[in-house]
Order: C-alpha cells, then structure tokens, then sequence
C-alpha cells in the first residue's frame, strides 16, 4: 500500500508495469491518463488499473490531490 501526495501542479509519470493496482482517492481533484485519455477523479472515487495500461495521475485542483494506491505483493 502506497500513500502519495501530489502537490498543485503535481503529477506522476506517465507509465506502465506488470501488475494491476487499484487507487483510492482520499483528498483533492485529478486527472487519471489513460489511452482513452485523461478523465477527473475526486475524493471517494475508486480506480482499477489494469497490468500493461499506460497511465499517469495528475492534480488538477488548488490543493493537495492525494490517495491510496494499492500493488500485489510481488511488485517491486
């Protein structure tokens, strides 16, 4: 379990990886990237990245955006 914390502006690179992780958004509003694009998410929403997807989560509000990300035990 990861606790990340963009700041205004923030954001992670865009990537991918082996495993799938689920995210849950505790604080703030962002943006999810994915091939379809990018699309908002805010404090409660649940998110599933599937293994292999490309993707990257950015703040798109005037605080802190933060959440919970979730990842198999085997991932590095």
């Amino acid at each position: 379990m990861r606790h990340i914390t963009l700041a205004k502006g923030g954001n992670t690179p865009q990537h991918t990886h082996a495993w799938e992780h689920e995210v849950y958004v505790l604080e703030g509003c962002g943006e999810l990237y994915t091939p379809s694009g990018y699309k908002p998410i805010m404090a409660g929403d649940c998110i599933m990245v599937p293994p292999h997807e490309e993707h990257q989560f950015r703040n798109a509000g005037d605080d802190v955006f933060k959440f919970i990300c979730l990842v198999p035990n085997s991932a590095p």
